[in-house]
């Protein structure tokens, strides 16, 4: 695939300053919002390039994966650029040790038992605990009413360092309604560091919005937000 590396920083730069726009609407500090690039089906030479066009910014892009078999593809041959990756998308037992090869943060933690499986095969990895603040049943993540209960107990874990929360937002038209819910994640986020609650001290990270809804996501607090599309097109159906 060619890339063409000007196009690239271009749409970045666009985005950063998009960002830039939400965070000034929202009275927030600027570079208080984090980009992850939402690469799922995007080729290394794309990513390199976006990476290159971001070198010298003092707030880097990190790097997201919905599959663990993109990852472990990729990230042989990204690793020279020292780009911090995560994994967004759901993570099977079977892969765990796999996934933990290459990403510094698994942001779709959901379950007590995916967290134990980690911890015992971890020395410190950053955590997210996935919230389905929209009830969708095409969603992942953990109810809403659970994720308090969730995170405390992801926190007492040796071998795991929880850090935030994530959530994918409503698939609605309806501004309110996705606002909504990337309200509620800040909620959440709120009454588990409220709770004094064995490694909860550190649960900060509001990891939400995308694309097309990342300026509701800024409002409501996010600090890191996922673009795919924005930056790398619509993926092919």
């Amino acid at each position: 695939m060619t890339v063409d590396p000007v196009a690239v920083a271009d749409r970045l730069a666009r985005l950063r300053a998009r960002i830039a726009a939400a965070e000034s609407a929202a009275g927030r500090s600027p570079g208080s919002v984090r980009l992850l690039l939402a690469t799922k089906t995007q080729d290394a030479d794309t990513i390199r390039a976006a990476l290159v066009a971001d070198t010298g910014n003092p707030h880097p892009v990190l790097i997201g994966e919905n599959r663990v078999q993109e990852l472990v593809a990729k990230g042989p041959l990204l690793q020279d650029l020292g780009a911090t990756t995560h994994l967004i998308g759901p993570l099977q037992s079977n892969k765990v040790n796999a996934a933990l090869r290459w990403a510094s943060c698994i942001e779709s933690v959901a379950s007590l038992d995916l967290a134990q499986r980690l911890a015992t095969r971890s020395s410190g990895v950053q955590v997210y605990v996935q919230v389905n603040v929209s009830g969708e049943a095409t969603k992942h993540g953990v109810a809403p009413a659970d994720a308090v209960e969730l995170a405390t107990a992801v926190g007492a874990l040796d071998g795991l360092r929880l850090t935030g929360l994530m959530t994918v937002g409503a698939n609605s038209r309806d501004a309110g309604e996705v606002r909504a819910g990337y309200a509620l994640l800040r909620t959440l986020r709120d009454e588990i560091i409220a709770s004094g609650a064995p490694g909860t001290a550190d649960a900060r990270e509001l990891s939400m919005g995308m694309s097309g809804d990342l300026e509701l996501a800024v409002a409501e607090g996010a600090t890191v937000v996922r673009v795919g599309s924005a930056l790398f097109g619509a993926r092919p159906a």
